[in-house]
């Protein structure tokens, strides 16, 4: 068994998960068509309009940063990895957008009171342990203006519970083959992937770990945090439920 499981992800570990190999399969996972609808979904949910500044902590390659560009907003990305930082310059500077990249830990932010908005999106809340999940919170909280707004979409922890683990999903684009092996911790609340990617003749390994939080707990860290009001939202902005794949929790300060 891998000693990780159940562990808080280091920054060592992110850096190598968010690699060059999870560009590789980018679209494979996320078709730009998937990209553009998600993005219309945040722009709802956050109450954008054009002008607006937003935050993405955890932004990747920009898939998502990039896009809300496009539609009006100004936005700054933020990111662990150097790697996916460059190719979300690379690509804004492709697609004619001004997008402020940022190199950095969203546990310790230099913005105060700058933003209307911000958000983490496709699972970029719960790597660390609870002090320094409540920590990003906290952060989040103090870069955004009075009456700003913050978006997290996670996985639904009780829809999850459903499944028997481990489980196990592929992609593939051409000859290269990306191996997801999930499994669930109910001691520690996290859940727990093994990455396998075979690529151009080599096997390479990757671990990811996240807490899964339940709605109740988001409420009590995000008030804790400073936020005044929280919601619930299933997959995309629909409704939550217990079947729903995904927990998506708007928060107003």
């Amino acid at each position: 068994m891998n000693s990780n499981i159940g562990k808080k992800v280091s920054l060592i570990e992110l850096e190598s998960y968010f690699s060059e190999d999870y560009i590789h399969f980018g679209d494979v996972i996320n078709s730009p068509k998937t990209s553009d609808r998600q993005v219309g979904v945040i722009w709802k949910l956050l109450s954008l309009t054009q002008g607006n500044s937003v935050l993405e902590l955890g932004c990747g390659y920009g898939r998502i940063t990039n896009r809300l560009a496009e539609k009006g907003a100004q936005v700054v990305g933020l990111d662990i990895s150097p790697i996916l930082l460059k190719k979300a310059e690379a690509d804004a500077a492709e697609r004619g957008v001004n997008v402020e990249y940022v190199l950095g830990d969203m546990r310790s932010l230099p913005w105060r009171d700058r933003f209307d908005a911000a958000f983490l999106w496709y699972t970029t809340f719960g790597y660390f342990d609870d002090a320094d999940n409540e920590r990003v919170l906290r952060e989040a909280a103090s870069s955004l203006r009075k009456g700003g707004r913050l978006l997290i979409d996670n996985p639904n922890r009780f829809e999850c519970l459903r499944h028997k683990f481990p489980m196990c999903s592929v992609a593939q684009r051409n000859d290269d083959v990306r191996i997801d092996i999930f499994s669930n911790d109910v001691i520690s609340d996290r859940e727990n992937l093994e990455r396998i990617i075979v690529r151009d003749g080599r096997v390479r390994r990757t671990h990811l770990s996240y807490r899964q939080y339940g709605f109740s707990e988001y409420v009590r860290m995000l008030r804790s945090a400073g936020f005044e009001t929280v919601e619930a939202y299933g997959k995309e902005g629909g409704a939550f439920t217990s079947d729903s794949p995904r927990l998506v929790v708007v928060a107003q300060k």
